[in-house]
């Protein structure tokens, strides 16, 4: 962790330039003709269940999204910990989604082609035995070519702008855009994440507070583009306990979904990642093909 804050230092200062916002990402889709119901922007609440004190904490973090009128999808890494049936029976159940986070949280995913299509194999099983359709991989690794192994209708894999992840390079755009498989129009779509990881913000930069959240957020409802969260269940403390050293207060994510909530109401399409992936797939053909 010490390790990375001074690398985090190191990058800051030759990013400010496209971190938090990089301008660039605003371009619209070829063809863009909006959000449904013509909201304003697209928000998407995603969690990344990284091993079992995060799977521990699901079920307060379901609350409290309830209690404010969200939706989330959370991903479980598939072999990482015992993930519980009975829990995703009851997040689907109550309108929440699941997706796959590898199959272990140890980077050994994109080693060689031959480790990755040996893991695909196993990932497709649990996609079809879970009844997921989308995925993101450990650390944000990605390979975009290679996904198209998986059986699924979206990634996660991707952000908009992000100097601080172990393969950075963003991919300056904050729309889900379509990855399309050579000589084919089958294909995916890519969800890049657009909000700073609560792991970056809270933990590795000691932010105290959701300014930088905010003035982010703010940016992207101005330009029509889509809000897509990341954070971690397994780094919330939910004021039951002591914090550890790699928790932060759960305050700082109520507090975004009240800001939103409060800010924006009514203007906001809040949609779960297969949402997206459906909406887009139906209505964007023409992107698409």
């Amino acid at each position: 962790m010490a390790l990375r804050r001074i690398h985090i230092a190191s990058r800051m200062r030759a990013n400010t330039h496209d971190w938090p916002i990089n301008r660039k990402a605003a371009k619209r889709p070829k063809n863009w003709s909006g959000w449904p119901e013509q909201k304003r922007f697209a928000f998407v609440l995603t969690h990344d269940v990284e091993g079992q004190r995060g799977q521990e904490k699901c079920e307060t973090l379901v609350k409290l999204e309830e209690k404010l009128g969200f939706r989330s999808c959370m991903f479980f890494v598939s072999e990482g910990y015992k993930v519980r049936q009975d829990l995703r029976d009851h997040l689907t159940s109550h309108g929440f989604e699941v997706g796959i986070h590898g199959l272990k949280h140890d980077g050994s995913l994109y080693a060689s082609r031959k480790e990755f299509e040996s893991q695909s194999i196993r990932i497709n099983q649990y996609l079809k035995e879970w009844n997921s359709v989308g995925f993101r991989a450990p650390f944000m690794e990605r390979n975009l070519d290679w996904l198209h192994e998986l059986d699924i209708e979206y990634d996660c894999s991707t952000f908009d702008t992000d100097p601080f992840e172990p393969q950075p390079g963003g991919v300056e755009v904050i729309y889900p855009f379509w990855v399309p498989r050579a000589e084919s129009t089958k294909g995916y779509l890519e969800l890049p994440y657009t909000l700073a990881q609560d792991w970056t913000l809270f933990i590795l930069m000691k932010q105290g507070n959701i300014e930088l959240w905010k003035k982010k957020l703010d940016w992207i409802a101005e330009q029509g583009g889509m809000v897509l969260m990341l954070t971690h269940p397994d780094y919330m403390n939910f004021g039951d306990r002591k914090r550890k050293f790699y928790e932060y207060p759960s305050k700082h994510y109520e507090d975004i979904l009240n800001y939103v909530k409060s800010k924006y109401e009514g203007q906001y399409w809040h949609a779960l990642p297969k949402d997206i992936a459906r909406f887009w797939a139906k209505s964007q053909r023409s992107i698409i093909e």
